[in-house]
């Protein structure tokens, strides 16, 4: 039998991706299923020397392959398909940059905004939402999730109870590891970007 005492505040790690070529260009990459570039696959690997110490109890991964191959090389082959963790359906503005958007209207801001024949941010919110209550309803204690930029800047605005908006304050570059966790009952950001 196991003993292990199940902590009451599970801690969730986020490992975005690494780098495509649409990431590096700043093209809205959502549901395209582009491959890790070179420098990508390196920022995988580099992101397994922070995640090594860390004895994870449950690994979730995007089913699109640039975030399989980040979990891959992040040293987590066997990372269980989470669907609800794909990045925004950016709809109309698939593979088109913020900068090129703004041209025609420049006060646009996805996160005010919107995106035309694609996911609200109340619909991406709501995917944020049931894994947030996945985890925390687990009894784990480290749950790692690699997804995707945007997807990861609402999850954690989900986590700390704010409006899905409000991930907007959330950067978060290729590969970076964050960890949401708790300053006491209150949940919070324990480590960002490394």
């Amino acid at each position: 039998m196991n003993f292990r005492a199940v902590t009451p505040r599970p801690q969730l790690w986020i490992l975005r991706h690494g780098e495509t070529e649409w990431s590096k260009s700043g093209q809205y990459t959502g549901l395209t299923d582009l491959p890790l570039t070179v420098e990508g696959e390196q920022q995988a690997v580099e992101a397994r020397k922070v995640l090594d110490t860390v004895d994870f109890d449950l690994v979730l991964t995007s089913p699109l392959r640039r975030a399989r191959r980040t979990a891959e090389l992040a040293g987590f082959p066997d990372a269980q398909h989470e669907p609800l963790a794909v990045e925004w359906n950016y709809g109309d503005y698939e593979g088109i940059s913020s900068d090129l958007i703004r041209k025609d209207n420049p006060d646009y801001l996805i996160w005010t905004h919107g995106v035309p024949n694609g996911e609200t941010l109340d619909e991406v919110a709501a995917r944020a939402d049931k894994i947030v209550a996945r985890v925390l309803e687990s009894g784990l204690d480290n749950v790692l999730i690699v997804a995707h930029g945007h997807f990861s800047r609402i999850l954690t605005a989900r986590w700390l109870e704010l409006p899905p908006a409000e991930g907007r304050h959330f950067i978060l570059g290729t590969a970076k590891v964050c960890t949401l966790g708790w300053d006491k009952k209150t949940p919070a950001i324990v480590r960002w970007g490394l």
